[in-house]
């Protein structure tokens, strides 16, 4: 056999395994968007029979992937919420935390803000059945993140990052999924917080962002450059101070409360998807394959962080 013959004949017997590599799958991603979106009424804080909905549905899917799945429960109000999490890897290693929140703000589907990073988290749980990590990730899926909870206690994120401080878990960092699935291609589809930042980041709404601020510990800066490396869609990533609009928007607000390394992943949410907070925020209006590539790039990014460990 020549050399050839045997380049070609290895190629053939790596395929196999190369097809078996973990990837979302856009039909699953489109799934759990149907299941999460048909309610009964908007997933709000005025409404508990549906956030339970999402709630319940959220435990059966992490369920499919780990017998590590749990509720955090607390009361506002009198009412009871939930925050849903789940766990992989080594159960008393320092923890990856990954997170989303599955509340709308007001009468809105909430299809991009935030069903987009929920659906993320169901899909990173399938993807993340069998590795082999060397530390611990939890899942976890946060209530009432919206208004008029929003900067308050009531946070889910912010009963769960308490909840981490209190227990004295040694936090490796935080990545809050925070609309993933709003993409254009067209020129001056881009807004920025700073006008001058468009001379840098250009007018095109056609990328992921990994959002951090300055001073935060090392996780950050490790997690962006190697999601960067590693990244299958369009990336870019900013370091600004908290002030600037924007940047703490979204649920790694509570782990910088508590000195926690943390960042976002976003497709910069107002800044380009003009349906934030609308009715028109619904599915139909999202890319769902650069969403898979911007998880499959997260699970990529954990992935090159166990094998550095």
């Amino acid at each position: 056999m020549n050399k050839n013959s045997c380049c070609a004949l290895l190629l053939l017997l790596l395929a196999p395994l190369q097809s078996m590599q973990a990837q979302s799958d856009t039909t699953l991603i489109r799934s759990h968007f149907r299941q999460i979106l048909q309610t009964p009424g908007f997933r709000h804080h005025a409404n508990p029979a549906a956030l339970n909905q999402v709630a319940d549905y959220v435990h059966a899917t992490f369920r499919r992937h780990t017998e590590r799945v749990e509720r955090q429960v607390y009361q506002v109000d009198g009412q009871s919420y939930q925050n849903v999490i789940c766990s992989f890897g080594p159960q008393e290693a320092p923890r990856l935390i990954i997170g989303a929140h599955y509340d709308v703000c007001g009468e809105q589907a909430g299809a991009d803000d935030n069903a987009s990073g929920t659906v993320g988290l169901l899909e990173l749980a399938r993807l993340l059945q069998g590795q082999s990590l060397p530390f611990r990730i939890d899942l976890v899926a946060y209530t009432l993140e919206e208004p008029p909870h929003f900067r308050s206690e009531d946070m889910g994120s912010h009963v769960h990052a308490k909840s981490l401080v209190d227990q004295k878990v040694l936090v490796l960092g935080m990545l809050s999924l925070e609309m993933l699935g709003y993409f254009k291609d067209e020129k001056k589809t881009q807004d920025y917080p700073v006008a001058p930042l468009k001379l840098f980041y250009g007018s095109r709404g056609n990328y992921i962002t990994l959002v951090r601020k300055p001073g935060n510990g090392s996780f950050p800066r490790r997690f962006t450059r190697l999601y960067k490396k590693n990244a299958l869609v369009r990336t870019k990533s900013i370091a600004a101070p908290a002030f600037i609009p924007g940047i703490d928007f979204s649920d790694h607000l509570n782990y910088w409360k508590y000195n926690m390394p943390a960042l976002m992943l976003t497709d910069t949410a107002f800044l380009r998807n003009k349906n934030y907070h609308e009715k028109t925020d619904t599915l139909e209006t999202l890319d769902l394959p650069r969403m898979a590539l911007a998880l499959d790039g997260v699970l990529k990014t954990v992935l090159a962080l166990a094998a550095e460990k």
